[in-house]
């Protein structure tokens, strides 16, 4: 799998750029765009502050705002002299991204509070798209980004969302910019980008729809693994992320995470639920480890903050996990963990209601 880059934020530029070159002698102050309230004008404007912004947070490692600065244009700028600022700009965040380690997160609000490299330049990708469509519709001319772009936009920013066949007019939908057949219009949307928790030895990093495919078909995700991994178990987690997202029922933070040490940057392992809370709001977890990594607590550390943010949520009540019986480590794991042996009552239900095998032992931790 190929990370979204610094790259894919220059070729958005470029198409912006491009499109709207042909266009830099009408009246943009005077002209809607789109949909909008902004007229054309405005909204070139906002889309250099947003690749400035994005840029700032990221290379300033802001933690807890906005950095607080922002672009005026002197006096007499003409459209083409503002593009000339968009490109400058996209330079900016291109940049930044390129060189931006991976690991590094700077502040965004939505909606858990901080982006990485890849969720900064999906942004900034995606508001050049959007905002160069609202221009371009303003102005009566055709405008149509590269699908790829459109699609990686899709896989990070709007997991919750079914990708569907186009990516460009998928997104569009899904930014209440147009109507897919059998869907409703959009009329509220935010993008999301991925959870992260921090434990004392681990970062615990959401695994997008993108990084999920690659997994699935045997690359690496975009990390760099331990001792030859990522085990079987995160492929086939990965896999069951990839069908909710086509199926449009995935919920991010009810996905995949990969288990990345602090100390040198390597995935050790994979955790995650298998879905979201059900009814009785019981959600059920599973993990493993590369072998190497094994014997340290990192499946016990991991597995205790999981469950734990998972409990302070309202639509949680436990966290469940059922293990082999013979399988007496990650017993001992989920034990360290907070969790105890069910009850034999409750283990007859899970096996009749749920279809839980024989073999398996069930373990819970309750809010």
């Amino acid at each position: 799998m190929r990370p979204m880059s610094g790259d894919d934020v220059s070729r958005a530029v470029a198409g912006c750029l491009a499109t709207l070159r042909t266009v830099v002698d009408r009246d943009w102050s005077g002209t809607r765009a789109g949909r909008l309230e902004w007229d054309c004008r405005r909204t070139a404007e906002h889309v250099a502050s947003d690749l400035l912004a994005y840029a700032g947070q990221l290379a300033g490692r802001a933690q807890e705002r906005y950095v607080p600065f922002g672009i005026t244009l002197d006096a007499g700028t003409d459209n083409a002299g503002l593009l000339h600022v968009i490109d400058t700009t996209g330079v900016l965040l291109t940049t930044t991204v390129a060189t931006t380690p991976p690991e590094v997160r700077a502040f965004h609000p939505h909606p858990f509070g901080s982006a990485d490299r890849e969720g900064f330049a999906a942004m900034g990708i995606a508001e050049v798209l959007l905002h160069t469509h609202d221009i371009a519709e303003g102005l009566g001319i055709a405008y149509e980004p590269a699908e790829d772009l459109a699609e990686s936009v899709l896989a990070r920013l709007f997991p919750h969302v079914q990708p569907g066949t186009a990516p460009w007019p998928t997104l569009l939908w899904a930014t209440g910019r147009g109507e897919l057949p059998g869907r409703a219009p959009v009329t509220e949307w935010r993008w999301r980008n991925n959870l992260v928790l921090p434990t004392e030895r681990l970062t615990l990093t959401g695994i997008r729809p993108a990084a999920a495919r690659d997994l699935r078909l045997g690359g690496d995700g975009g990390l760099a693994w331990a001792d030859g991994g990522p085990y079987e178990g995160t492929r086939e987690a990965a896999g069951f992320l990839v069908k909710a997202y086509e199926a449009g029922v995935h919920r991010p933070e009810f996905g995949v995470f990969a288990l990345v040490r602090r100390e040198d940057g390597l995935a050790v392992g994979g955790i995650g639920f298998h879905g979201a809370p059900d009814e009785e709001g019981t959600v059920e977890i599973g993990y493993d480890l590369v072998e190497g990594a094994r014997g340290r607590g990192y499946a016990t550390e991991a597995v205790d903050a999981l469950a734990a943010w998972a409990l302070a949520r309202p639509d949680v009540a436990s966290v469940i996990a059922t293990i082999e019986a013979d399988n007496v480590p990650s017993q001992h794991v989920v034990t360290r963990a907070g969790f105890t042996r069910a009850t034999l009552e409750e283990e007859r239900t899970a096996r009749e209601e749920h279809g839980m095998d024989g073999a398996l032992l069930l373990y819970v931790r309750r809010a």
